[in-house]
């Protein structure tokens, strides 16, 4: 082991720390860990476990290396016998620059350093998308069906331009190559799968299924794709029959047992403590929303925008069977899992404790829907805690509605009318013996219509510190320097001659429902709706500094 080093580009990733780690417990290699940042940060559970040991101890070493610059390449793998070649972009960001910077001229790269160091053995991780062209499922499909002429996303189009390379520059200066082609990769430390899944759950999205929900999956437990490579290595290694049957081929690597995609998921949910997803949906329903927010995402990614879950192409992958034959690998390097599905979804279940469902976080004091409404009546009304009250509510509003709004009054006449029937009751109400036929009449206090000296008093201060304070921004607007004071008059003085366009009936028709809807559902996804709004402000702000930033260069 003291002679032989081994890179592992990409070394930080999901799949490659678990194979810097197999590796190091193997002792065949000394591991060069090659990566993007300026020095490694250890995880606790990594620093105190195998790796950290290896890195002091010598066995391991970080070098830092971005690919797409040969300079750095040719340094990281000095004096290297095997190349681990797993660096790769996040698959979710559909950026055709970025991955062909990285998968196509990135591998360029790492092969001619290859060849120039004399490297003796490169292994690339592909991946199954490859062969998948985002309309047409997958069947037990195996290393002979061609390319498609168009791919599912630009993750999947450059991964095959790289992994052809690789394949292609097998034999040359005595370099041998080989492509691992790894399917629905699942396990502990992966920050994609898992995470996103129990984002939607707590969002309230897990319910739906995308498809009718019969699609087939190969999913595959991240360390049988970092045991596959071993072998892979191990065989070209062994020089001869074996090592020349395995070089310049590729290989898929799955866990051999197929499920249904939905059925996956639900296992994964129900472990950490969600219900299973239920309501089915048909894809084509869905995909015009996800092109409206991968546009809205183009448009507003250089702005700082999350890259979306919801995409064309992950509705593709998500409603398509893709099963996969992994006789091949097999045969040719002994490939088998060393985990088995069920075993792979109890340890990746149980690597998430802080992800379980009772783990949610809990809002402590009241809710700011709560805030808004004063505490009251009010907030109780329109946020159903008294449904019984709400209702009561709800039917007086719709008595109004047809007697006095839908008639098309005008607002004196409805307001008069109003106050006439208002009238009446009371007469009556007051007019009605203390007890009739045993039931308790109850009177309305003289306190519910007084107003109280104190009460006049808050009320004027209101009115005088509004009207203060709508003096106040009037003096700052005069300055003219204040733009975001400006932007914030402006909007309100539209929203409100918007406001105050809508008739009355208009107001009963649309404002009344989205009261007691929106108040409602706010206060039931009080995180992810303040989390969308902040994350809004930041890109208009973002967007505003970049506006202002442009005015000044060309001023300059």
């Amino acid at each position: 082991m003291a002679d032989k080093w081994c890179v592992v580009t990409g070394g930080r990733g999901f799949v490659a720390r678990h194979l810097v780690e197999m590796l190091i417990k193997k002792e065949i290699f000394r591991v060069r860990v090659a990566d993007l940042g300026p020095n490694i940060e250890l995880e606790p559970h990594e620093d105190e476990g195998i790796l950290g040991h290896a890195l002091r101890s010598g066995r391991a070493l970080y070098v830092s290396t971005d690919i797409r610059f040969k300079d750095q390449v040719l340094k990281a793998f000095q004096g290297v016998e095997v190349v681990f070649h797993m660096a790769a972009p996040n698959s979710s960001i559909n950026n055709y620059e970025l991955h062909h910077d990285v998968n196509v001229k990135g591998t360029q790269n790492v092969i001619d350093a290859c060849v120039s160091l004399n490297v003796k053995r490169l292994i690339y991780t592909s991946s199954s998308s490859v062969l998948f062209d985002g309309v047409h499922g997958i069947f037990n499909g195996d290393e002979l069906l061609p390319y498609p002429a168009k791919h599912n996303d630009s993750y999947s189009a450059t991964k095959a331009e790289g992994e052809a390379l690789v394949m292609k520059s097998n034999g040359i200066n005595g370099l041998l190559t080989c492509c691992i082609r790894p399917s629905g990769i699942f396990g502990p430390g992966d920050r994609l799968l898992v995470p996103s899944l129990v984002a939607a759950a707590r969002a309230g999205k897990s319910k739906f299924i995308i498809g009718d929900g019969n699609n087939i999956h190969d999913f595959t437990y991240v360390e049988n794709v970092a045991h596959a490579h071993i072998c892979a290595e191990q065989a070209l290694a062994s020089e001869g029959t074996v090592a020349e049957k395995v070089a310049g081929q590729a290989y898929f690597i799955t866990n051999m047992e197929p499920i249904k995609f939905w059925e996956f998921l639900s296992q994964i949910y129900e472990g950490l403590g969600y219900e299973r997803p239920r309501i089915k949906i048909p894809a084509f329903v869905v995909m015009p929303i996800a092109h409206v927010v991968e546009w809205t995402y183009k448009l507003l990614g250089p702005y700082g925008m999350k890259v979306p879950q919801l995409t064309p192409s992950r509705i593709r992958l998500i409603s398509c069977s893709r099963s996969f034959d992994c006789s091949k690998a097999k045969d040719r390097f002994g490939y088998a899992p060393v985990v088995s599905l069920q075993e792979a979804l109890k340890r990746t279940v149980e690597s998430y404790p802080h992800l379980r469902a009772e783990c949610q976080p809990k809002r402590e004091g009241p809710s700011k829907a709560t805030v808004y409404l004063g505490n009251g009546r009010v907030a109780d009304t329109l946020l159903w805690r008294d449904k019984k009250q709400t209702l009561t509510v709800v039917l007086v509003l719709i008595a109004v509605y047809y007697n006095f709004i839908a008639c098309n009054f005008t607002i004196i006449t409805t307001l008069s009318k109003l106050l006439l029937v208002a009238s009446i009751f009371l007469f009556i109400h007051g007019s009605l013996p203390e007890k009739i036929l045993g039931y308790t009449v109850e009177k309305i206090p003289l306190s519910h219509f007084h107003l109280s000296e104190e009460k006049s008093h808050l009320v004027a201060l209101s009115v005088v510190s509004s009207w203060n304070t709508t003096v106040n921004c009037l003096k700052s607007l005069c300055t003219g320097n204040d733009w975001a004071l400006f932007f914030k008059v402006a909007f309100s003085l539209v929203f409100f001659s918007f406001l105050g366009a809508l008739s009355l009936k208009s107001f009963f028709v649309i404002g009344l429902p989205v009261a007691f809807v929106a108040f409602y559902v706010y206060e039931k996804r009080e995180q992810e709706i303040d989390g969308m709004i902040s994350e809004a402000l930041s890109l208009c702000t973002k967007f505003k500094s970049n506006i202002a930033i442009k005015i000044r260069s060309s001023k300059d």
